[in-house]
């Protein structure tokens, strides 16, 4: 999809959340959007939202690296993956449910259960049903697909922790906000909230 220019979207901050605007300005779109090279490439960035879930950018990236190396000339696909042995998965770092989702989502792949190449068409919700059929992606990895794979800008994510401590943070909230109030301060980014969750990581990051 045709992403909005950075210039439109700090616009809108400006006008509806300044706090989030001050952030942004100090943002680089470009280190967080990139894009997919085609539908297989979803298969790819699946395995990797499912490698990184509850852990640190920095944990994660290596994990990741590790388990590149498992495939000759770093091309993962389902079918190599398929015939990795668990224990080689689990030597890289990650867990043995993981390794587990991980199989999971390349025989759905295989069988064709995933219809990679129509998500870009689904709605939100199709797409966040179609993806949590595989075992162990729930939510926030289906949300963060939504993001950085399909390049959805309306898209914030309650189960994300790193979020509420932005909001928090940029806020200079005494507490953690719960889903409601989180919900009340996201409702005028639309229909921006995934730039407004870069702007909260970011500041967490910075």
């Amino acid at each position: 999809m045709k992403r909005t220019s950075p210039a439109r979207v700090k616009a809108h901050f400006k006008e509806a959340d300044p706090k989030i605007y001050v952030v942004l300005k100090s943002v680089n779109f470009n280190d967080w959007y990139k894009e997919p090279k085609g539908h297989g490439d979803y298969f790819v960035h699946l395995c990797y939202e499912i490698i990184s879930q509850q852990l640190s950018g920095k944990a994660a990236s290596t994990i990741i690296k590790r388990f590149e190396e498992l495939f000759p000339k770093k091309r993962i696909t389902a079918e190599k993956l398929a015939k990795i042995p668990d224990k080689k998965l689990r030597a890289v770092g990650m867990s043995w449910s993981k390794a587990s989702f991980l199989k999971d989502l390349a025989g759905k792949t295989i069988r064709k259960e995933i219809g990679y190449s129509k998500l870009h068409e689904m709605t939100d919700e199709d797409v966040t049903k179609e993806l949590t059929q595989v075992k162990g992606i729930g939510p926030w990895t289906a949300e963060m697909f939504l993001m950085f794979a399909l390049g959805r800008e309306d898209v914030f994510s309650h189960a994300d922790q790193g979020l509420r401590n932005g909001m928090k943070r940029v806020y200079r909230l005494k507490e953690i906000p719960d889903a409601k109030k989180a919900d009340k301060i996201t409702a005028k980014w639309k229909p921006y909230r995934s730039y407004g969750c870069f702007a909260l990581w970011h500041s967490v990051d910075s």
